[in-house]
């Protein structure tokens, strides 16, 4: 022991900022070994992070101190304790049993002749074997220095294979995002896994502008972290973050200031996106090189879910006014199509389905009438009651709006042709075109059904003026179990304020 204790006195000067330190486990039965260690690795520091020290004086108790913590980065493990080859069944259990391969192990022992080096390094995963009167402060050091090393460029391995499997793992979630404020918070959390970034220090953002030349003028798209705190503007950022995106926008190049990171990418429609990315230690080449890729891809996949919203958009546009130009041969001036995709939706949605079926079943309910177009002005527009041959005309609009749509192959035409088809179903049999009864009548049409006779009934036509909504409701719940599905009424009635409000935002014309 007394090789051990013969070392200059050093001192270290720490940085200013010291962040989670390094967890060491020195596993040995002598107390002496113990107190010797942590006095010789007093002040150590290694990237700016200092040691945590852990004892266990039995490979029994460092068996539990390794299950109950799982980022201890290097153990110093003594051969002989308990039995002569305690340190050595303990190393075969970490790696077995806890299946532990990123601790950085090194043997220590005074007897060398009892475990041979060169069989003990053969036959064990170890990363070093040391007698322990070699062991002097500076190679104490150097061998920690090294197993550090060693211990941090394989959690970054792993880190990054795990970030990929995430990212593998999570692109059904994304591709089943919708909009693009969902698309880009789904890419921006997995990046920040990839690269290791901590929530709670970490935080990103890409800004699209609308350009006067300064940051203050991009719109928040998407962000990780507290730092923005929900705003769509950058006021919630700090002067020195916002001082950050202006030096990029001014010399419209990538700022890399010590473990803060702006990626400025320009695109060829003359749009300009910022990424801002922050963490507790510095960034390194490859954090570096990992955002310029993600960088530059991400603003290409922005613009394409743009053109895809654009598209999405002017396909929304084009039912509404398809759907109300059908309306308007019946001379009605309201948002009546509007509303029964947006009931439909809301009404969808608390029945169980999920957000891609609702968003289809907004799309689609719209044109449930659109067989309207086929039935004469003499009949569509009497103000009187129709008689029965007239009636007869009129209920043809339901297969002829099926037989109009359904030769599309768009998903929403096809599921619109259906609803068209089926609305007018009654949930006991008695409906038209084909007596369809109960879940025989395909969900969106029970939907829609429901919702076109809730709104219409609210509205004026040619033939009646509009009803309080105590009176719909009244013939609403009549209907429950006879024309109506039973569990639509009842959420129709329970979430009657959202759905008002939807009427409230899409009101009818004055005439």
């Amino acid at each position: 022991m007394d090789d051990l204790l013969i070392f200059a006195e050093e001192t270290h000067e720490l940085p200013q900022r010291l962040f989670d330190p390094w967890k060491i486990l020195i596993i040995d039965d002598e107390q002496d070994v113990h107190a010797i260690t942590e006095l010789v690795l007093r002040g150590f520091v290694f990237e700016s992070r200092a040691l945590e020290f852990f004892h266990a004086y039995s490979a029994a108790q460092a068996y539990e101190i390794l299950q109950k913590t799982d980022d201890i980065a290097m153990a110093f493990v003594d051969v002989v304790m308990e039995t002569e080859h305690a340190g050595l069944d303990l190393v075969r259990d970490i790696r077995e049993k806890l299946d532990n391969k990123l601790l950085r192990l090194v043997l220590r022992t005074g007897q060398p002749g009892q475990a041979p080096e060169e069989s003990v390094i053969v036959e064990y995963d170890i990363n070093d074997y040391k007698a322990k009167t070699e062991l002097t402060a500076i190679k104490l050091k150097t061998t920690l220095y090294a197993a550090l090393r060693s211990y941090r460029d394989l959690k970054t391995i792993d880190s990054h294979k795990k970030g990929l499997e995430r990212v593998i793992n999570s692109l059904t979630s994304i591709t089943q995002k919708i909009n693009l404020t969902d698309i880009t918070s789904a890419i921006l959390f997995e990046t920040a896994q990839v690269l290791g970034l901590k929530n709670d220090a970490a935080y990103v953002s890409v800004l699209s502008k609308h350009h006067d030349g300064t940051a203050e003028n991009y719109t928040i798209l998407a962000s990780i972290g507290e730092i923005f705190n929900d705003s769509p503007t950058l006021d919630a950022l700090s002067d020195d973050v916002k001082s950050l995106f202006n030096q990029a926008l001014a010399s419209r190049t990538s700022i890399h200031d010590g473990d803060h990171y702006v990626a400025y990418i320009a695109e060829d429609n003359g749009n300009e996106n910022l990424l801002y990315v922050s963490k507790y230690t510095p960034l390194d080449e490859l954090d570096i090189y990992l955002l310029e890729v993600f960088a530059n891809n991400v603003a290409i996949a922005f613009h394409n879910t743009l053109l895809r919203e654009e598209i999405e958009a002017g396909r929304q546009e084009l039912v509404y006014i398809l759907g109300e130009a059908v309306e308007s041969r019946s001379k009605e001036t309201g948002s009546h199509v509007k509303r029964v995709g947006e009931i439909s939706a809301i009404l969808g949605q608390k029945y169980g389905l999920n957000e891609h079926e609702c968003h289809l079943l907004k799309l689609a309910a719209p044109l449930h009438d659109a067989g309207k177009i086929a039935i004469p002005d003499s009949v569509l527009n009497k103000p009187n009651k129709l008689d029965s041959q007239e009636r007869s005309i009129m209920n043809t609009h339901a297969q002829a709006g099926y037989e109009l749509l359904c030769k599309s192959t768009s998903s929403v035409l096809q599921h619109a042709a259906i609803i068209a088809q089926e609305h007018h179903e009654f949930w006991d049999g008695n409906g038209y075109p084909s007596g369809k009864k109960g879940e025989n009548i395909h969900l969106y049409a029970r939907i829609a059904g429901v919702v076109d006779v809730f709104d219409a009934l609210g509205s004026k036509r040619c033939y009646k003026e509009a009803w309080a909504i105590e009176e719909i409701i009244e013939y609403i719940s009549q209907g429950s179990g006879k024309q109506f599905e039973p569990k639509l009424v009842d959420l129709l009635i329970t979430n009657l304020t959202e759905i008002c409000e939807v009427r409230n935002h899409f009101p009818d014309k004055a005439d």
